[in-house]
């Protein structure tokens, strides 16, 4: 017994370890439940096509980069509303699964949020409708009852799926207390003047990139253009995700073309970015050297396409640290 409980104890230090070595992710974002429709093409209005398949999983950008944060080995807490229903449990269920801790408040009075997304099963590409529910009222009180929790973070990251005021609000105590700011811009909104000002790092894909800065990215030359954009707009660094392109890094004194990792045949691109998005704040958790955290977080994105759906496809460190090897 006294051998089994030094074991324990032994592994209780080895966790503790690694999660000072690695330092706390603390994540402000949004759970919904994914229903995945897989179909040839999206249908017209008013018309009916039959699917190829159909899947049920957990999702939301926020919820997604915290399980890609703790499955890639950092301490990861996650600051959100839910429902008091079955998606709800699931909710719970996953991050209890990665080793999320949830800072969460449940609403009986609302639903959990759920998110309509279709996949063209020829390529994996998508298109996503999302009805956030008890998220949608997420607040600026839920940023102050957890705000000592965001001051002792080493990073903190969170994204537009929740009302924009309140990430503002959470990005400001985050700067105040010295902790790393990443703003991940998804989806795509107008953006109150200041807020990029707050970030070290913003990590928009393609699209969400040319709707901020007005200029079209369709090359790593216009990445690089559009990069400087958003660090004149007061971004510390910008890192503009390329799909099959990698994606671009770049502060004050580098410009860095990370290429994309392949692990696999693509089967869904669904939950790429909160792939990266998850790694890479780990990886800056850390203590990793900014493009290398690119790096990581490319990895973590290049192993998630090869599996369906998004939480679920999150890969474990070792396999992050596999590829990168590779």
């Amino acid at each position: 017994m006294a051998a089994l409980s030094s074991a324990k104890a032994s592994s209780r230090r080895m966790r503790l370890d690694r999660f000072t070595k690695m330092g706390r992710v603390v994540i402000l974002g949004v759970f919904v439940a994914d229903t995945a429709y897989r179909a040839p093409r999206q249908p017209k209005l008013g018309e009916t096509i039959m699917g190829k398949s159909f899947a049920l999983g957990p999702g939301g950008k926020g919820s997604n980069q915290a399980v890609a944060a703790a499955m890639a080995g950092a301490e990861t807490h996650f600051v959100s509303r839910l429902g008091k229903d079955p998606f709800a449990d699931m909710a719970l269920a996953t991050w209890a699964k990665a080793g999320v801790t949830p800072a969460i408040t449940q609403d009986p009075a609302s639903y959990t949020g759920a998110a309509y997304i279709f996949i063209e099963d020829a390529t994996g590409n998508n298109a996503i409708i999302i009805a956030p529910g008890a998220a949608a009222d997420i607040a600026t009180g839920d940023v102050d009852t957890n705000a000592d929790l965001i001051r002792s973070a080493k990073v903190f990251i969170t994204q537009l799926e929740q009302p924009i005021p309140v990430a503002v609000h959470a990005l400001k105590l985050a700067r105040a207390a010295g902790v790393t700011t990443i703003l991940n811009p998804a989806p795509a909104a107008s953006l109150p003047e200041g807020m990029i000002a707050l970030c070290d790092y913003i990590t928009p894909n393609e699209t969400e990139a040319e709707a901020l800065t007005g200029l079209p990215v369709t090359s790593i030359a216009e990445a690089e253009v559009a990069a400087r954009a958003l660090r004149a707009l007061g971004a510390g660094a910008a890192i503009i995700t390329l799909g099959d392109k990698g994606a671009l890094y770049q502060d004050a004194t580098r410009s860095v073309h990370v290429p994309p990792f392949y692990a696999g045949p693509v089967v869904e691109t669904t939950g790429a970015g909160d792939a990266f998005n998850g790694g890479f704040a780990a990886a800056l958790a850390e203590g990793q050297d900014p493009v290398d955290a690119v790096r990581f977080g490319s990895a973590t994105a290049g192993i998630s396409v090869t599996r369906a759906g998004t939480a679920p496809a999150m890969p474990a460190r070792a396999e992050i640290e596999a590829l990168l090897r590779a």
